[in-house]
């Protein structure tokens, strides 16, 4: 297991993007380092990889369209209207605990939603979260807290309530993946099975909220706007923002709020974001809330939103891609069932072990499961795990490591909202917390879900 070529190629990806090595060169570094030790030669790693690229373009094409239903949301003024609101309670009320609480919850709400039922993904936050800063910056609030916020609610969703993003996971990928291995999945809840596991999110939820960054933290009050990014805020800005927000046309509002419901609906009975993205744009389009002169800019912006964040999900694909060729995460997940020898508790630790690291790897827990429950499913059937415990075992393998990966759409995503102004690093504030509030205790509950189902 130690020169095992999977197995390095992430420790290689983790560690340059934990020395500051952009992850998208980290990424591909990773690729072609564990190409090599596998012995694929240069040629079949390229070659490997190109072909996870190709197949990321739907990927990158979805989130392009997403990021320009999230511009054209934007440009509707909801967003802004929700931030002003928010600025106008502080400058009325203090910054009292409340206030913040209150605050923390919409946060978190919002996220949720955006899995399961107003499937915009991650689109959302850099759109909602930057006005919402200067808020931030006046309660003093550590990014990181906001990090874990946004984090939780990504994940926790799609890996515990069956809906929208929830239902691609726990019912399209991984019951079908697991069926088709050769487990009855005819009467099994992923719900129950995938209680336990959301239960230790929520623990690590609650250490972020009230442990971890409940001490204040100064940021400078940075301008967000681009013409005067780096100026700081003169003393009435704060309240311009927030009657700025009350201008907000409200028939704009309703026609936004349409335009959601639109997208959901579509989303819901095609399974297909792409098209709820495209049914949601074209509403703002019809109802000239987005002019079609302003339609290429506005579609434009979205995809310079979004960017990033695609380039490094299509490399992710790549490197991944790569992890296939190998053909070493089979004798990786071998030479871990060589340590515990028919002993169950070893087996589901080291297990889901193995998944945080090929998902820590990937960067998406989507692409983790099919992985995993080829190999594993097996191998609890042969240890006598039931198809319950075999369910959570597997749920929680893939979902372990989408928070804290630095290719992972779960920390990109805070990221990219967060960092507006330069103030928050993505892997010291972004992946580091995650990793910790949420892998190690996802890891422990897991487990505990694998002995008692």
């Amino acid at each position: 297991m130690t020169i095992n070529a999977v197995l390095l190629a992430v420790i290689i990806m983790l560690g340059l993007s934990l020395a500051r090595v952009h992850v998208v060169l980290s990424l591909l570094i990773g690729a072609l380092a564990g190409g090599l030790i596998a012995g694929l030669g240069m040629t079949d790693t390229l070659n490997a990889f190109q072909e996870g690229i190709r197949n990321g373009a739907q990927i990158a094409l979805s989130y392009a369209l997403l990021g320009a239903f999230a511009v054209a949301i934007a440009h509707s003024g909801l967003p802004q209207s929700l931030a002003g609101a928010v600025i106008k309670r502080i400058d009325a009320g203090g910054t009292s605990g409340m206030i913040k609480y209150m605050l923390f919850a919409g946060l978190i709400t919002m996220s949720c939603f955006s899995q399961n039922l107003i499937p915009i993904h991650i689109a959302f936050i850099p759109l909602l979260v930057p006005p919402l800063l200067l808020a931030f910056n006046r309660m003093h609030i550590d990014r990181r807290l906001i990090a874990c916020l946004l984090t939780f609610g990504l994940v926790t969703t799609y890996m515990f309530i069956p809906y929208g993003f929830g239902d691609i996971y726990l019912n399209q990928i991984m019951l079908k993946n697991v069926g088709e291995a050769g487990v009855d999945i005819s009467n099994i809840s992923v719900t129950k099975a995938m209680a336990i596991p959301a239960l230790g999110m929520f623990v690590g939820l609650l250490v972020a909220v009230f442990i971890s960054y409940r001490k204040p933290r100064q940021y400078q009050q940075l301008a967000l706007d681009k013409a005067a990014h780096d100026e700081v805020l003169e003393g009435d800005a704060l309240s311009k923002t927030a009657a700025s927000a009350q201008t907000q046309s409200k028939m704009k509002t309703l026609v936004a709020l349409a335009a959601i419901v639109t997208a959901f609906v579509v989303q819901m009975y095609t399974d297909s974001l792409l098209l709820g993205s495209m049914f949601g744009f074209g509403v703002f389009m019809a109802t000239g809330v987005v002019k079609w002169s302003e339609a290429d800019t506005v579609f434009n912006d979205g995809i310079k939103l979004m960017a990033m964040i695609g380039f490094i999900m299509i490399t992710a694909q790549g490197f991944a891609e790569v992890m296939k060729a190998t053909e070493q995460i089979q004798p990786l997940v071998d030479g871990a069932a060589s340590l515990f020898a028919g002993n169950k508790a070893i087996a589901a630790f080291i297990m889901l072990l193995i998944g945080l690291i090929v998902t820590m790897g990937i960067g998406s827990s989507f692409s983790t499961i099919p992985i995993l429950a080829a190999i594993y499913v097996p191998l609890c059937i042969s240890l006598g795990f039931s198809p319950l415990a075999t369910v959570a075992i597997i749920g929680t393998a893939g979902a372990l490591g989408d928070a804290g990966s630095p290719a992972s759409d779960s920390t990109l995503g805070p990221t990219s909202g967060l960092n507006i102004d330069g103030q928050h690093d993505h892997i010291k504030d972004s992946v580091v917390p995650t990793f910790l509030h949420y892998n190690i205790p996802l890891l422990i509950f897991g487990w505990i879900a694998a002995m008692v189902l």
